[in-house]
C-alpha cells in the first residue's frame, strides 16, 4: 500500500504544477483539478487514483500547496485557470469565503471528511516522551514569560523548561504559516495555553520563535518524516496519518498524558485533534462533468466509512451520523455562508 501511495504521489505531483498555471476562461474538461493540504493529500491521492481506473476520466490532477495556499488558488475566481476543489486541514476561514466571493466564487460546497490529531514525533529509537500543552507552548514560543516578564525564548534545551525532560537541544522541524497543520497548531496549543497564562493578558499569543529551535520544514510532511529519520534529536509536528505510514521508525509524544490514537482523537480527548476538509466549486461542475462523481466516490462509505480504504492510511472516520450529513450535503450542492463560519 505504502509503495503503491508514494507511487501516486509522485506521478500526481510532478505534473500539477504545469496543468494548474495554465490561465484562460472555463471551458469544457473532463479533469478534475484539485489543490490543498498536506496532510489531506496522501487521502485525496488514494481517491484520484481510484477514480481514474475505474471511471472513464482521467484521473484528477493534484498538487499539495498547504491548506492556506490551496484556499487562496481555490478563490481566486472561476474560469479555467483556477482548481475545482481545494482540501484544507483546517476549517476555511470567513475572510477567505468573503475573498471568494469578491473573485466570483459563490457556490461552494464544504465537506467534513475525517478527523485527525496533530503529532509531536520523534526517531523510535529515543525514548518516549510525555509532554504537557505548555510545556510544548514553552518550546517553541518566540516569547515566553520569565518572573512575570514576557522575555524572548530562552529555553535551549528540554531540560531548561522542566527538569524531568531530557538533556537535549530544542530542535522542531514544523510546518510553515500557509499550512493548515500549522494554523491548527496555533489555535489548539498555542492559543489555548497563553490565554490560560496571566502574562499575556488573557488574550491568545500564536507567534514562533525564530531563533533556529523551531525549523519551518515546508509543505512536503514527508521531508520532515526524512529528517527525523536522519537528526534523531530532534522532533516533528505533522498530521496522525503521517506517523501510521511510518510507524516502524518514528514514534509520538503523549500530550497530557494522552496517546495519539484513533479513539482518543475521535472521541476529542487527544488535545490536538482537528476535523479535515475539502471544498467543492460548484460553478466548475457543468464545465467539469466527472466533479460530483469524484466528490460522491470520496465520501462514499468505502472511501470515509469504518473500515473504509482511507482508515488504512490514516484517516479517523466521523461518527456514522456526520458521515451522512456529509453526503447530504453534498447531494444538496448545499452552500457555505459566511454567516456559517
Amino acid at each position: 500500500m505504502n509503495r503503491i501511495l508514494k507511487s501516486r504521489a509522485f506521478k500526481t505531483t510532478v505534473i500539477a504544477a504545469a496543468v494548474m498555471g495554465v490561465a484562460g476562461v472555463a471551458q469544457a474538461r473532463d479533469q478534475i483539478r484539485i489543490v490543498g493540504s498536506s496532510t489531506v493529500y496522501p487521502f485525496a491521492s488514494y481517491v484520484t487514483e481510484e477514480f481514474g481506473a475505474v471511471t472513464s476520466y482521467p484521473t484528477p490532477v493534484i498538487e499539495s500547496t498547504g491548506s492556506g495556499g490551496g484556499i487562496r488558488l481555490f478563490c481566486n475566481g472561476v474560469g479555467e485557470g483556477t482548481p475545482d476543489i481545494t482540501n484544507a486541514s483546517r476549517r476555511i476561514k470567513s475572510s477567505e469565503l468573503e475573498r471568494c466571493a469578491e473573485n466570483g466564487v459563490t457556490d461552494v460546497t464544504e465537506v467534513k471528511i475525517g478527523s485527525d490529531g496533530i503529532v509531536f514525533a520523534q526517531s523510535s529509537t529515543n525514548a518516549g516522551m510525555d509532554l504537557t500543552l505548555e510545556q510544548l507552548f514553552l518550546a517553541v514560543a518566540a516569547q515566553v514569560p520569565v518572573d512575570g516578564e514576557l522575555v524572548d525564548n530562552p529555553y535551549a534545551k528540554w531540560s531548561d523548561i522542566d527538569a524531568s525532560l531530557p538533556d537535549r537541544e530544542i530542535s522542531v522541524y514544523g510546518p510553515p504559516s500557509t499550512s493548515g497543520t500549522r494554523d491548527a497548531f496555533e489555535e489548539l496549543v498555542m492559543e489555548a495555553v497563553s490565554e490560560e497564562m496571566e502574562a499575556y493578558g488573557g488574550e491568545g499569543y500564536t507567534e514562533i520563535r525564530a531563533d533556529g529551535a523551531y525549523i519551518d520544514a515546508g509543505e512536503n510532511d514527508n521531508l520532515i518524516v526524512q529528517r527525523l529519520t536522519e537528526d534523531t534529536d530532534s522532533f516533528g509536528i505533522f498530521g496522525y496519518s503521517f506517523l501510521v505510514e511510518n510507524a516502524n521508525s518514528l514514534s509520538a509524544s503523549h500530550i497530557d498524558g494522552v496517546e495519539a490514537t484513533p479513539e482518543a482523537i475521535s472521541a476529542g480527548d487527544y488535545p490536538i485533534a482537528r476535523s479535515l476538509f475539502f471544498y467543492v466549486k460548484n460553478q466548475h461542475a457543468e464545465e467539469v462533468p466527472p466533479l460530483y462523481e469524484y466528490v460522491d466516490m470520496f465520501v462514499s462509505e468505502t472511501m470515509i466509512g469504518e473500515g473504509g480504504y482511507l482508515t488504512d492510511i490514516g484517516l479517523i472516520p466521523l461518527p456514522e451520523a456526520e458521515r451522512e450529513m456529509a453526503r447530504e450535503r453534498v447531494a444538496q450542492r448545499g452552500t457555505l455562508q459566511v454567516a456559517d463560519l
